[in-house]
């Protein structure tokens, strides 16, 4: 019985490619989870997470905040920043690297974690 984990997609994908992908997966998902945490915390929070997940995405948000609407609840800037992630990793890289299918390279990140999770739990 084989116990490794399969990683054939990541296989046939350039290392810059995976890394740019994890790089931009781990943002996403870091201003995802400031989001979710601030519905529980305030920003200004003495909880560890919280104050660590502040700090490192409010330089992303003041670099986008040129092109951040006005009408937007402070509260869910993050998520709209996080949707900018989204459609780079989704829509850009893929095209980028020439993949007729959209999509075709999404998410390695959540590729690998999802087959982590199926690894262990079968």
């Amino acid at each position: 019985m084989d116990t490794s984990i399969s990683t054939v997609p990541l296989a046939s994908l350039p290392i810059w490619v995976v890394i740019i992908d994890y790089a931009l997966g781990v943002i996403m998902w870091t201003l995802i989870g400031r989001v979710a945490m601030n519905i529980f915390l305030p920003e200004n929070s003495e909880f560890f997470f919280m104050k660590v997940f502040v700090k490192a995405t409010n330089p992303l948000i003041r670099l986008f905040k040129p092109i951040t609407p006005s009408f937007l609840l402070e509260p869910l800037v993050p998520l709209y920043v996080a949707w900018f992630f989204f459609m780079i990793r989704f829509y850009l890289m893929p095209w980028l690297l020439g993949y007729s299918v959209l999509g075709m390279l999404s998410f390695p990140l959540e590729g690998e974690i999802s087959a982590l999770i199926y690894h262990y739990l079968k």
